[in-house]
């Protein structure tokens, strides 16, 4: 049985189709859902799914593309205390200047990068606060990133974290190596060949799944232009790393399944 640790069946893209969307993913052997929020209404949607279906869980988290805005920490933190909130997540740093985004004027400069680190120092220390695991994500600010995890890192947080979609980086790679964080991988192994060697690299015992839905969609699939990605299309993801590691598919899908239970506490 799979687990896909990311998939954010909580966007308005899936509105009213959660429940089939969880059905063929069943129906494609993945039966076990994270769903990480990325602010305070997706983080609500999440644990209102995994309130209403088996084996789906939620995160609670605020992305860092939503640093600038009013965020009710108070509200956050009521939410993280939930049972079914086994994570806090997506938290981290993004220093990628998007072309469009729901927010007008989006840009990268100093105060938006200030604002980033504030709020992911917050969350960390919620999750520290009530043993959440925690979700990382991280684009384009590693070095930010590094900092401000070996200021606020402990012991606790060994194996109850993961680099979400990690980037092909060595540096990465030998801080999670070193403090026992996993790596999540997506459909982007799939078609881009950096990604693909560095997740070669990566030990099976590290290594968790994620479709990052409604994104980052598969080969072959990605060809024909679909949207959105599904929790269904995980499997291609699989296949595509058993391949890539010379190992049997269900060896790969049982030492992820596991690692994701770990990451969890589930």
């Amino acid at each position: 049985m799979i687990f896909d640790t990311h998939c954010h069946l909580n966007f308005e893209v899936f509105n009213n189709q959660e429940e089939s969307v969880i059905s063929r993913a069943r129906k494609a052997g993945i039966n076990y859902f994270l769903i990480p929020g990325s602010d305070l209404p997706t983080s609500q949607k999440a644990l209102n799914l995994a309130k209403k279906n088996q084996n789906v869980f939620a995160s609670a988290g605020i992305h860092p593309h939503h640093a600038q805005d009013q965020v009710d920490i108070k509200k956050l933190e009521s939410l993280i205390k939930m049972l079914k909130v086994c994570a806090v997540g997506e938290i981290g740093l993004d220093y990628h200047q998007y072309p469009k985004t729901k927010h007008e004027n989006y840009q990268i400069n100093s105060q938006f990068k200030e604002d980033q680190k504030i709020l992911f120092i917050k969350q960390i220390k919620l999750a520290q606060k009530y043993q959440k695991s925690i979700i990382f994500h991280n684009r384009e600010a590693k070095e930010d990133l590094l900092t401000i995890l070996k200021i606020y890192w402990n012991e606790g947080l060994k194996n109850r974290t993961v680099l979400h979609c990690c980037e092909p980086d060595e540096e990465l790679l030998a801080f999670a190596k070193k403090n026992h964080i996993f790596i999540g991988v997506d459909g982007d192994v799939t078609c881009w060949n950096k990604k693909a060697r560095f997740i070669k690299k990566v030990p099976l015992e590290m290594l968790v799944l994620e479709t990052d839905s409604p994104y980052l969609t598969p080969e072959p699939i990605k060809k024909e232009k679909s949207f959105p990605n599904e929790p269904k299309n995980l499997i291609l993801v699989a296949r595509f790393i058993a391949n890539l590691k010379n190992v049997p598919l269900e060896t790969l899908v049982s030492q992820t399944t596991v690692n994701a239970q770990k990451i969890f506490n589930l």
